[in-house]
């Protein structure tokens, strides 16, 4: 039997693995599985402002009182009860389709599909006159587009070992972030060049400008954009699949699907599960119930389609980018728990810029100023709270307890978003504004407990 010695020598005399040029470190950007997982990020993220953001925009337009839009905003209330249907998505083969494509991409085929179809319904509809149809249209839109994410997160945890997950995870980012351009300053760029007659803001409230046939061929476009991801599935490849033991009968597969994966949360959590799900749950508030009233807002505020294009569409996404690098940057730097309430506290604080904005009127260099500030802060906040939620995930469970993960961040907020326009209606802006930015202090004290109160967590199944 070798000695401690020996075996510690032989030890020291392997050689260690030379670490990456940085070329070779970049060149990851350019293997198939990060091209993939950018084509799918654009897929991800168009239709998001579809069914909310940009159809906010286009019902104030239409003349839907603030009142009605915050309602109807809960239609992204399907995003946070995905989880409810992700243990399927995670599990349930589709007849045919699955034995022909693979679990992931049959659902995400699916998915895809009905999101086109139900853009096409939203086109061909006008909201004056058929605003129940463009309602069930809309909730089509993010149910499929959440069962979509639920099925794309599992793709992109499995189609790579761990060190290649951070390069799928920006090449992701990047696609999402370029679709909610297309689909937030895009949409509104279309629908602006496909009006019939130049029109002037001057004098005309809402209602009086809308053009239904501007807004369908922007709409059409949109569903014509998810063939990027339609096409990406259908030339890619299924991932080695997780390896799962069989279930003897349906009780069984339901435990499987079902219980376990918020058990292993819980078990390896314990007591700390439940301050862990209320930080999730409220840390994006103020930015969510701010941002319901946001579109209505710049259309009050008489700032044309291709203002709000180029100022918070485009720009605001790209101060997006740069505060998620400067997030990702700091979290490496001073650590997630950090930069987390860092993010919080920006985040509430740049809403009171909006109250100061609310007294502007229409002033596209305020609204600059603005736009940089929310963006960036909320790009730093993301960053760190992506990064958080990915180390609560169990590989085992991927698609479930992700989906668990990212939709308590909107459960509580979607709810409380759909009162925001009656708050508009019986108070004004710049109340609103402060009250979204006051609803971050909960979020702060929630961060402080977590940093004290650190898990001891049970090592996931990576």
């Amino acid at each position: 039997m070798p000695s401690t010695s020996t075996g510690q020598a032989a030890a020291d005399t392997e050689p260690t693995p030379a670490r990456p040029t940085w070329g070779e470190t970049l060149r990851v950007y350019l293997e198939p599985a990060s091209l993939r997982m950018f084509a799918l990020g654009f897929s991800a993220g168009l239709p998001l402002l579809l069914v909310l953001g940009t159809l906010s925009f286009r019902l104030r337009e239409a003349g839907l009182d603030r009142t009605t839009i915050g309602y109807l905003s809960w239609v992204g209330l399907a995003y946070g009860f995905k989880w409810c249907w992700a243990p399927l998505v995670d599990r349930l083969p589709i007849p045919l389709l699955t034995r022909w494509m693979g679990r992931r991409r049959s659902w995400l085929l699916l998915s895809q599909v009905l999101i086109m179809v139900s853009l096409v319904g939203m086109a061909m509809t006008d909201p004056r006159t058929e605003l129940t149809l463009v309602v069930w249209c809309a909730l089509a839109v993010a149910f499929a587009s959440a069962t979509q994410d639920i099925a794309l997160d599992a793709y992109r945890i499995e189609s790579a070992d761990m060190r290649h997950q951070g390069a799928l995870a920006a090449t992701y980012q990047t696609g999402y972030r370029l679709a909610m351009i297309w689909a937030g300053a895009g949409v509104l760029w279309i629908a602006a060049r496909a009006e019939v007659a130049p029109v002037s803001t001057a004098g005309a409230g809402p209602g009086v400008l809308y053009q239904q046939a501007a807004w369908s061929t922007a709409y059409l476009v949109m569903a014509a954009s998810m063939l990027v991801g339609v096409l990406t599935v259908l030339f890619s490849r299924e991932p080695v699949r997780v390896a799962l033991p069989p279930a003897r009968n349906a009780a069984e597969w339901l435990q499987s699907a079902l219980v376990e994966p918020f058990a292993d949360f819980l078990k390896r959590y314990g007591k700390q599960a439940l301050l862990i799900l209320a930080l999730i749950g409220v840390y994006r508030i103020s930015d969510v119930v701010m941002g319901i009233m946001a579109n209505p807002f710049y259309v009050d505020m008489g700032y044309t389609k291709d203002e709000v294009a180029a100022v918070t569409k485009i720009y605001g996404v790209i101060m997006t980018l740069v505060g998620a690098f400067i997030g990702g940057a700091l979290s490496l730097k001073l650590g997630v728990m950090r930069v987390l309430m860092l993010g919080a506290i920006l985040s509430a604080a740049s809403n009171l810029l909006f109250a100061w904005l609310a007294g502007h009127g229409h002033d596209v260099v305020a609204l600059i100023f603005v736009i940089s500030a929310d963006n960036l802060s909320a790009g730093v906040a993301s960053a760190a709270f992506i990064a958080y939620l990915s180390g609560l995930t169990n590989v085992q469970y991927s698609a479930t307890q992700y989906a668990l993960f990212s939709s308590m961040m909107l459960l509580a907020p979607k709810w409380l978003a759909g009162y925001s326009g009656a708050f508009v209606d019986t108070y004004d802006y710049p109340t609103f504004f402060v009250a979204t930015a006051c609803l971050g202090a909960p979020v702060l004290l929630l961060i402080w407990l977590a940093t004290r109160l650190a898990p001891v967590q049970k090592p996931p199944g990576r």
